[in-house]
């Protein structure tokens, strides 16, 4: 168990070589919809933007470090997360039914609910984790909510002093247990089942 536990976290450090930039832009879309959409309240209109030229933006002002803000929080919810569920995932996909063809291969059903309950659980675990790295990636900020200068400064702010900021978390437990969910169902389901052999032309040994 020490050694998968290992193993799925230095998988989710390598990752966010990928990620870190990938969520900082989503970040940024998100949080200009929000935007645009407070100033048609009142009746202005904000210029549409696209993740290229946010992408561009960062670059020109910063470098290509500028794609890289929030690097720390998202290593911190990325390597949590892959501690948890690949080991979790790997002992619930055990106990599924296996084929008596294939000893690698078990049923559809197997995979998927595998996946999915352990994305769901691994994401319910780490999402005080997202919030901070959301909080920290997101550029411009509302009326009234304060800037952090840094991972433990928004974790103590609003993560445990703040009761409102607990609230929020909670409500967005939910809704990313239930994306992590059947995303990393899929995922197993496709790797286990051999599509990816299949389509290159590869054979189990």
């Amino acid at each position: 168990m020490v050694r998968q536990m290992m193993a799925g976290g230095l998988a989710g450090l390598c990752q966010i070589i990928v990620t870190t930039p990938m969520e900082l832009l989503k970040i940024q879309m998100q949080d200009a919809g929000r935007v645009a959409a407070q100033a048609l309240l009142v009746g202005k209109t904000v210029q549409r933007t696209s993740a290229t030229e946010l992408a561009i933006g960062l670059i020109r002002r910063h470098g290509i470090l500028g794609l890289y803000k929030g690097t720390s929080a998202t290593m911190l919810r990325d390597v949590s997360f892959s501690v948890i569920y690949f080991p979790l995932f790997a002992t619930l996909n055990d106990l599924g039914p296996r084929k008596k063809t294939d000893q690698v291969k078990r049923c559809f059903g197997a995979h998927f609910l595998s996946g999915c309950a352990a994305g769901s659980f691994a994401a319910l675990a780490v999402n005080p984790f997202d919030v901070i790295k959301t909080r920290l990636q997101a550029l411009t900020k509302a009326e009234g909510e304060r800037s952090y200068t840094g991972n433990w400064e928004c974790f103590c702010v609003k993560t445990f002093y703040d009761m409102k900021g607990l609230l929020r978390s909670s409500k967005a437990e939910l809704a990313r247990m239930i994306v992590i969910a059947p995303l990393f169902g899929v995922a197993q389901t496709v790797y286990y089942l051999g599509v990816a052999e299949y389509l290159l032309g590869y054979k189990r040994g």
